[in-house]
C-alpha cells in the first residue's frame, strides 16, 4: 500500500499527475515571468510537504499561480488550506441522506488524512440547517419491510457499544462501522413507516456521530469530517435540531483543534441559535468561550464562560440530548481553566484545572488524558517542571492503555517545552521514552 499522503501540497500535485520535480520546474517558468531568477527546487517543496517548513509570502504567491489560485483565495485562508484539492460538503435534504453516509463510509479508507471542508463550506453547511426545513416522507422505499425488532436490537446494541468504558471502546471500531452500514441499507433498500424511519435516521446520525469522533482522535480528520457531515444530514432528515446543533458543535471543535478558531466560532453562533437545552447551551458556550480564548478575544471568552456556567446551574426538566449528556462541572472547570491559560492567567487557570480533575468521573478515561496535558501545560508555563513531568507522564502512561492518539499527540506538543529541562531529572528518560512509542 502506498504511504498516505500527509500533506495539501501532495495532493494538489498528486491530482494532476505532477511529481516534485514538475512542480519545481513549473514554478520556476512562474518566476521568470514575473522577473525572479528562480522559483523552488525539489528540497524546498519536500521540506513544505513534511510541514517541516512553510514557504514564504513570494513562494506562496508562485505556487497560487501556478495551481491557478486566486490570491484572495490565499490571503483568506492561510498556507496550506488555499491549495486546491478540498471537497465540499452534500448539500442539506433527504435526496443526498444515502450519498453522505455512504461517502462517509468510504472515507475511512481515504488517505487524505490532513484534509477538512473549508471554512467557507462549512460556513454554507451551517446556514443551510439553520434555514432549511426538513423534507417530510412523500413515499415507501421498494425493497422488503424493516423488521421492527432488528431496529430495536440495533439501537440496543450501539447504545451498549458506545457506552463500554473507554478502555474498551478502542476495539469496537469495526462493529459500529458494521451496524452503520447495516443501518444505511436499511434507509436505503427498505420499506418502513414514518415513525421507523425516523428512529434509522436518528440511529445512523448518532453511530455516525460516534465513529467520526474515533477518527478524529486517530487524527483523521477527513474521515471525522465525512462521518459529522452525514450526521448532520440524517439528524436533519429526521427532523432532530438538538442532534444537529450538535454535529455543527463537532465541527467547531475540530475547526478549533486544528488552529482555526474563526471557524468555530462561527459554526457554534449557528449552533446556539437551533437549540434550547441548558446542558447543550453550556456546553457550546464553552467550546465557543475556547475559540474566542485562542483569538485572545477577553471580553468574549469571559462573556461566554459566564453565559455556560449559567446554564450548566439549569435544572431542566428534559434529559439532556446524547451528544452532551457527559457534560458537567469538571468539563466546565478545566475548560475554563484552559481559556484561562490562554489568556495569560496562569495561578487562576492552575486553580480551575485542579478543580475540575477532582470531580471527573473515572470512567472518561480520555478525557482525563487530555485534561492532564491541560494541567502539564499550565505547569511548564510556570516553570514547575516536576509536576509537568509527573502529569505527562501520567497522561501517556493512560493514553497508552486505553488507546488514545490524540492524548500522545498533545503530549508530543509539549516536548519543546521540556527540552529546556534536560538537565533534570526524569526529563531525558521521558523524552528517550516518547521518543520510542
Amino acid at each position: 500500500m502506498d504511504d498516505p499522503i500527509r500533506h495539501p501540497l501532495a495532493f494538489a500535485r498528486e491530482l494532476r499527475g505532477w511529481s516534485q520535480g514538475d512542480l519545481a520546474a513549473l514554478l520556476d517558468r512562474v518566476a521568470r515571468r514575473r522577473g525572479l531568477r528562480s522559483g523552488a527546487d525539489k528540497t524546498a517543496i519536500s521540506r513544505w510537504e513534511h510541514w517541516r517548513k512553510t514557504p514564504n509570502l513570494e513562494s506562496q504567491l508562485l505556487i497560487a499561480e501556478a495551481f491557478n489560485v486566486p490570491a484572495s483565495d490565499m490571503e483568506a485562508y492561510g498556507w496550506p488550506y488555499w491549495l486546491p484539492g478540498r471537497d465540499a460538503p452534500l448539500p442539506l435534504g433527504s435526496g443526498y441522506t444515502v450519498q453522505a453516509l455512504r461517502d462517509a463510509q468510504r472515507a475511512a479508507m481515504d488517505r487524505r488524512s490532513f484534509m477538512t471542508y473549508s471554512a467557507i463550506s462549512l460556513a454554507d453547511l451551517a446556514a443551510q440547517w439553520a434555514a432549511i426545513e426538513p423534507d417530510r416522507l412523500t413515499s415507501a422505499l421498494g425493497g422488503k419491510r424493516v423488521d421492527n425488532e432488528l431496529v430495536d436490537w440495533l439501537e440496543d446494541t450501539s447504545a451498549k457499544l458506545t457506552g463500554l468504558p473507554t478502555e474498551q471502546r478502542q476495539h469496537t471500531i469495526h462493529l459500529l462501522d458494521a451496524h452503520l452500514a447495516t443501518v444505511t441499507d436499511l434507509i436505503e433498500d427498505s420499506r418502513y413507516s414514518e415513525k421507523t424511519r425516523q428512529r434509522l435516521l436518528l440511529l445512523a446520525a448518532s453511530l455516525a456521530t460516534t465513529c467520526g469522533w474515533y477518527r478524529f482522535d486517530h487524527g483523521q480528520h477527513w474521515a471525522a469530517g465525512k462521518l459529522w457531515g452525514s450526521a448532520l444530514q440524517s439528524a436533519h432528515a429526521a427532523g432532530d435540531r438538538d442532534f444537529g446543533a450538535g454535529a455543527l458543535s463537532d465541527f467547531a471543535y475540530q475547526s478549533n483543534w486544528l488552529g482555526e478558531p474563526k471557524v468555530s466560532v462561527d459554526q457554534l453562533g449557528f449552533a446556539l441559535s437551533g437549540i434550547e437545552h441548558p446542558t447543550a447551551r453550556s456546553l457550546l458556550f464553552l467550546r465557543r468561550a475556547r475559540a474566542h480564548a485562542a483569538l485572545g478575544d477577553r471580553s468574549a471568552c469571559y462573556r461566554d464562560l459566564s453565559k455556560a456556567e449559567a446554564a450548566l446551574a439549569v435544572e431542566a426538566t428534559d434529559p439532556a440530548p446524547s451528544w452532551c449528556a457527559w457534560m458537567g462541572p469538571a468539563d466546565l472547570a478545566v475548560d475554563s481553566g484552559q481559556c484561562l491559560l490562554d489568556l495569560g492567567r496562569t495561578d487562576e487557570a492552575h486553580a480551575r484545572m485542579a478543580e475540575g480533575m477532582t470531580l471527573l468521573p473515572r470512567a472518561r478515561d480520555k478525557t482525563r488524558g487530555i485534561f492532564l496535558t491541560y494541567q502539564a501545560k499550565g505547569c511548564l508555563q510556570s516553570n514547575d517542571v516536576e509536576q509537568a513531568l509527573a502529569v505527562t507522564s501520567e497522561s501517556l502512561d493512560l493514553a497508552t492503555r486505553i488507546g488514545a492518539p490524540r492524548c500522545v499527540a498533545l503530549v508530543r506538543e509539549l516536548v519543546p517545552a521540556f527540552k529546556r529541562y534536560r538537565r533534570v531529572d526524569g526529563v531525558p528518560e521521558f523524552l528517550e521514552r516518547l521518543k520510542a512509542s
